[in-house]
């Protein structure tokens, strides 16, 4: 499996300097709705766990009908592409959808946010399905390091 931090370049933003990172790998089913009420995003994702047996998953609140759905069963990038892609079909008129996957294949891996971003809190999970101990264990411990990280450079900085 080979993780990636992606986003550790900082960006300004009226002078004010911050980083996003996010989690990416090439093994794990993700993917981004934007502008997607959760309703939707919710039977795209039962679809999709039942339709290429990802044998569970869960679903984050990125921001307002912003979300992120990872699933739990390893598979190759080759089959995580063509997962992501199929959806993509169904959704054609989900442009930022369809954007996010083209960006994900030009990497050669999927990528989610797991920090903040500008004024955005970090994700968040706000529903579970299925099993959630392969890829979903995962993708949460690698979410936690983060955390912990952020929250201790925050407090050095305070000191």
């Amino acid at each position: 499996m080979g993780l990636k931090a992606n986003g550790l370049n900082t960006k300004s933003d009226t002078n004010n300097l911050y980083c996003v990172l996010g989690f990416t790998d090439e093994e794990t089913v993700k993917v981004d709705f934007d502008d997607t009420p959760f309703k939707t995003v919710k039977y795209w994702a039962l679809r999709m766990m039942k339709f290429f047996r990802l044998e569970g998953f869960v679903v984050l609140r990125s921001s307002e009908n912003n979300y992120h759905v990872v699933f739990d069963r390893k598979v190759s990038w080759k089959r995580n592409s063509k997962i992501m892609a199929w959806v993509c079909l169904f959704n054609l008129k989900n442009v930022k959808l369809t954007k996010w996957f083209l960006l994900q294949c030009i990497k050669g891996g999927s990528t989610l946010r797991v920090s903040h971003k500008r004024k955005k809190p970090c994700p968040r999970v706000v529903f579970r399905y299925g099993q959630q101990g392969q890829q979903i264990k995962v993708f949460e411990d690698y979410r936690k390091l983060i955390k912990n990280i952020v929250s201790r450079l925050q407090v050095d900085m305070l000191d």
